[in-house]
């Protein structure tokens, strides 16, 4: 059968949302389908804040104008530093409607390869035909649950991605289990909201950034140590800032560069609000079981403690087999290494015309593709790489209210593949 479409995009979060602003403008037809920064409003405790630096922060258009600064102008809300999440939630809802208004919030079911290209089917039972599908499903069912709770009831041991009002543990003593920002703002937050708390860390000590942020700030200094994006150690941030350069390098560099550019650590901005909080280093949990109303914890030192929740900020393992809108038939003929699909030219996957932004491109675009600093990247790479794969393109903008896009001179090495 024809295809309805030329391209379907599935998600709507920093990347999803980007992507679709660079293809509207494009002049293929575009479908676009998720809710608008749902994990973000839906899976990040209140009062968190982007570990993201303001200028890493930004989803992105053609004309690189629907900013943080222009949410701000355009609305009259103001935007601290660093960005609470809640703040974030709506510059991403004010840039959807400005940029991709053809956002259908519903949900993809399955998606299906055939000759004519790829059947989407939605939660209604729509089936749309397509070209080419980008995905942009975000982390969500990447979450990691340490083995040792598997037996363990969710409500007395969560993944922090399933607890949005941490207020509801004032007055219970609260592990958290994590050395990365997300567990340390976590036990931040619980403190803060009166909870008994503490920090329960494997390495032996915990790891930080942005400690001296002149080093990070001042010019010509800053600069020279480290990339706009902040992604990563100094001087490794540059080839970091800049995927064609990074892909270039040897498998065995992009592997150790990205294992140092995204271990656990913390904002340094986060320290001062662990003052009271009680960190323990070098100890792991062995074994975890349900005694009463409550979990007996047996520790790598041979203790026992006896707490009214575990909050687990253990991060996420990419494995794309885990989205369940793949059909059993396109996860086969993926080409993975670690659950990471392989990627190619515009973040072409080993399925022709099948995309995958964000985090699963980590393995071929480098750990930039973790931050939301990576969507202007990948949405500029993407939409050139379908515009090149549909000469003679007939249709128009979908997006009126996007002006054309601007040439835009790159820095070296930042030009789509």
């Amino acid at each position: 059968m024809k295809a309805n479409t030329d391209v379907v995009v599935i998600g709507a979060g920093p990347y999803g949302l980007s992507a679709a602003a660079h293809l509207n403008a494009s002049g293929v037809s575009v479908r676009v389908f998720g809710e608008t920064m749902s994990f973000w409003d839906r899976n990040m405790p209140e009062g968190m804040c982007l570990r993201s630096p303001w200028e890493a922060s930004q989803l992105s258009d053609p004309s690189r104008s629907l900013t943080i600064d222009a949410f701000q102008t355009a609305t009259g809300v103001p935007v601290s530093r660093p960005v609470p999440i809640a703040r974030f939630v709506a510059y991403g809802r004010w840039f959807q409607s400005h940029a991709v208004p053809n956002l259908e919030q519903r949900k993809v079911v399955e998606i299906e390869k055939d000759t004519a290209g790829f059947r989407v089917v939605l939660v209604d039972g729509e089936a749309v035909r397509c070209g080419r599908v980008v995905i942009a499903g975000g982390i969500g069912p990447f979450a990691v649950r340490p083995p040792q709770f598997a037996g363990i009831p969710r409500d007395l041991a969560s993944h922090s991605s399933e607890q949005r009002d941490l207020t509801s543990f004032r007055g219970k003593r609260v592990v958290v289990i994590g050395a990365g920002q997300s567990a340390l703002e976590s036990a931040a937050l619980l403190r803060e909201s009166q909870a008994d708390v503490e920090l329960l860390v494997r390495e032996s000590t915990v790891q930080w950034t942005w400690q001296r942020p002149w080093l990070h700030t001042f010019r010509p200094v800053g600069a020279v140590l480290y990339a706009w994006p902040d992604v990563g150690p100094a001087f490794i941030s540059h080839a970091v800032a800049r995927p064609n350069l990074y892909r270039l390098l040897p498998r065995r560099l992009q592997d150790s560069w990205r294992a140092k550019s995204v271990r656990p650590n913390g904002v340094g901005w986060l320290k001062p609000r662990l003052h009271y909080v009680t960190i323990s280093t070098g100890l792991a949990v062995l074994s975890a079981s349900v005694r009463a109303n409550q979990v007996d914890l047996q520790l790598s030192d041979g203790s026992h403690e006896l707490v009214d929740h575990v909050l687990m900020a253990t991060g996420y393992r990419i494995d794309v087999r885990k989205y369940e809108f793949l059909s059993a038939s396109l996860v086969s003929a993926l080409r993975l290494v670690g659950g990471c699909p392989v990627l190619g030219r515009g973040f072409e996957s080993s399925v022709r015309g099948l995309h995958f932004l964000g985090a699963p491109a980590v393995w071929s675009y480098g750990p930039l593709m973790r931050f939301v600093a990576g969507a202007d990247f990948a949405a500029r790479a993407v939409s050139q790489s379908v515009v090149r794969a549909r000469p003679g393109i007939v249709g128009r903008p979908v997006v009126n209210a996007l002006q054309r896009p601007q040439r835009v001179a790159l820095p070296r090495g930042q030009e789509g593949p």
